[in-house]
């Protein structure tokens, strides 16, 4: 009872001693003397993309090859959870989740632009990137119950703090953007071998971000891309505007723009067979878009008479998110060919701003949501 009335009625201070990984908390009353003494154990975590975003079904391609087998680098979805990378996928101080990727680095195979992008993974660690059980598939296709799930909901809310200015063919129109969302279809030679128009492997959804260098505000827009063979001349991308401008436009979009750093949203809900694209802002009246991918018939209600008769019906998809950087520097003379610049040197290339990075403030994704009308 004693040491009750002291306790009560002294004034008390907390030290603490830090050693060797433990602390040791003494409680001491105004005349100096020791009450308690309670040894605290201290455990360093370090904070990693996982640690503050629900990763369990993406896995990471970083332009690296830390390895040294010849290949980009890929982490899976169960060593992502303690992954970071000091330059290209890490944390910052308000933890968020940035992607940086240089303009010239490791690339994977079919593709000159660089990346530091999330690829999402349904189904086990090990399984390949074509499995049904490892993708999603539309309503309507004729095994649809083979797949992970039917169509599939992404919600993110981006900033691109940073888009590559070095362009040699300025007026390319992938030159000073960079992608921070898209559906992919998955490629499969034994699809493709059954000569049906399926597993090539295309894109239904890119979502852009691009900012010319002398212009304070970019452009948000989206492409969908014919579901045809690489060889056809009519495979291209076609582009819908969002905030701003559309790829081919050199115009400054002023405040009709999203500038640099400045926060956007965006919502991919692939609902049975139908695509619904919800994109927001505190600045802008919400953008929204529909098309069913299982036909032809684009975002206006018309027919493309170009395009595949079913869409995307009969492919396997998967989510990305993240920073694909859309300036390549290679010298050629298709359009997606830029012949940006960069030295293969992180340090030097972010100094001469050659490369893009984007941070996202949140990363949601799981089964498609009933539309609401």
């Amino acid at each position: 009872m004693e040491f009750n009335k002291v306790l009560g009625s002294a004034l008390l201070t907390t030290l603490v001693i830090s050693g060797c990984g433990s602390d040791t908390t003494k409680t001491v009353d105004k005349e100096n003397k020791v009450i308690t003494e309670e040894i605290i154990i201290e455990e360093t975590v370090e904070l990693v993309p996982a640690t503050k975003f629900d990763l369990s079904k993406w896995k990471i391609t970083i332009p690296t090859d830390d390895n040294n087998d010849g290949k980009i680098d890929s982490v899976d979805n169960i060593a992502i959870q303690t992954y970071s990378h000091p330059d290209f996928f890490y944390l910052d101080d308000e933890g968020n989740m940035v992607f940086a990727t240089p303009n010239k680095a490791f690339t994977t195979p079919n593709s000159s632009n660089t990346r530091s992008e999330l690829h999402q993974v349904l189904g086990n660690a090990n399984a390949a990137e074509n499995d049904n059980d490892t993708n999603f598939a539309l309503k309507s296709h004729e095994n649809a119950d083979e797949y992970a799930q039917i169509g599939g909901n992404l919600q993110a809310t981006v900033k691109v703090n940073h888009v590559a200015k070095n362009a040699g063919y300025s007026t390319k129109p992938p030159a000073y953007s960079v992608v921070v969302g898209q559906i992919h279809a998955t490629k499969n030679a034994e699809t493709v071998a059954e000569g049906n128009g399926y597993g090539y492997g295309n894109e239904p959804l890119k979502i852009y971000y691009k900012k010319w260098p002398e212009h304070k505000y970019g452009s948000v827009f989206w492409n969908y891309e014919r579901n045809l063979p690489k060889a056809d001349p009519n495979r291209t991308d076609i582009t819908f505007p969002v905030w701003g401008n559309v790829w081919t436009d050199p115009a400054a979009p002023g405040e009709a723009g999203i500038a640099l750093d400045e926060e956007f949203s965006y919502e991919v809900n692939v609902y049975e067979d139908t695509m619904y694209l919800t994109f927001t802002t505190a600045r802008h009246d919400p953008i929204t878009y529909e098309i069913n991918l299982a036909n032809n018939v684009d975002p206006n209600g018309e027919v493309d008479e170009l395009d595949h008769v079913n869409g995307y019906v009969g492919d396997a998809h998967f989510f990305k998110a993240g920073a694909y950087n859309q300036c390549s520097t290679k010298d050629a003379p298709g359009m997606w060919y830029a012949k940006c610049a960069g030295t293969g040197d992180w340090e030097t290339d972010k100094k001469n701003g050659d490369y893009t990075q984007v941070t996202f403030t949140r990363l949601e994704t799981g089964p498609s949501k009933t539309p609401t009308k």
